[in-house]
């Protein structure tokens, strides 16, 4: 294939950009903030679920007063009707008199059972309402962190996506002064050789592959004429001359 040194040279220059655009590709996937956001959602994750069964015992527990509560005035309200039974002296039976006292002082010790049982549910659900207020507030400080990540990250795509943009026109107007078929031949190297399809040949080395030029392949260059699109013979990369080829 034979090109034109000028167009050789250009190529080096399309070369050049694509190389700016892997970095800037690379640049995006490799920002601080995917990690960062990463692992802040990981905390989040088990903060959210940390929260859910705070908040879950804490509905429990809510639930369990209510009952308890329950229990104590019923056992209230029957002692109540006890007492007003024995005070009326519509109980006159010393048999039933003796039972119904027998049932108040029941009812009392069954009274502060219960309310002993209100007392512990109560310290476990304020116990449970300070961790859910706990997790609520660390759930919310690790989702503003993310959401000052996030809003990091959307600003640092936004400027290597310019910068994207603007290597990718420049690109285009050079690759298009770039004769097709060595264009077309720079772009199948490109993709085999892990995005360096054209190297300049610099004192006798290949910087595609960074190897030195034997004397016989710096014969061979000596020797092909200025237009002929040489390969070198390492990693097959197009290897363009300069005049800092050291020929």
């Amino acid at each position: 294939m034979n090109a034109a040194p000028a167009d050789q040279i250009r190529l080096l220059d399309v070369q050049a950009l694509d190389v700016r655009l892997q970095q800037l590709a690379h640049k995006r996937r490799s920002l601080p903030e995917h990690a960062e956001i990463e692992s802040l959602n990981k905390d989040l994750a088990q903060l959210r679920d940390l929260l859910v069964a705070a908040q879950t015992e804490e509905s429990d527990c809510s639930r369990e007063q209510i009952k308890a509560e329950q229990d104590v005035d019923q056992v209230r309200q029957r002692a109540s009707r006890d007492q007003q039974r024995l005070d009326s002296g519509a109980v006159t039976s010393p048999k039933d008199l003796e039972n119904l006292q027998r049932e108040i002082t029941s009812l009392a010790k069954r009274q502060g059972d219960l309310e002993d049982v209100v007392l512990e549910v109560m310290e476990r659900r304020e116990s449970a309402q300070e961790r859910v207020a706990e997790l609520t507030e660390r759930t919310s400080s690790v989702q503003s962190k993310i959401d000052d990540a996030t809003a990091r990250r959307g600003a640092a795509f936004e400027s290597l996506g310019g910068e994207a943009a603007t290597v990718t026109k420049e690109r285009a107007v050079i690759a298009a002064s770039v004769p097709a078929d060595l264009l077309k031949l720079y772009d199948k190297l490109r993709e085999q050789q892990g995005g360096v399809g054209a190297a300049r040949l610099y004192q006798r080395r290949c910087e595609g592959c960074r190897l030195e030029l034997n004397i016989t392949e710096v014969n061979d260059v000596k020797a092909a004429s200025p237009d002929t699109v040489l390969r070198c013979e390492n990693c097959r990369r197009i290897l363009v001359r300069t005049s800092e080829s050291g020929l």
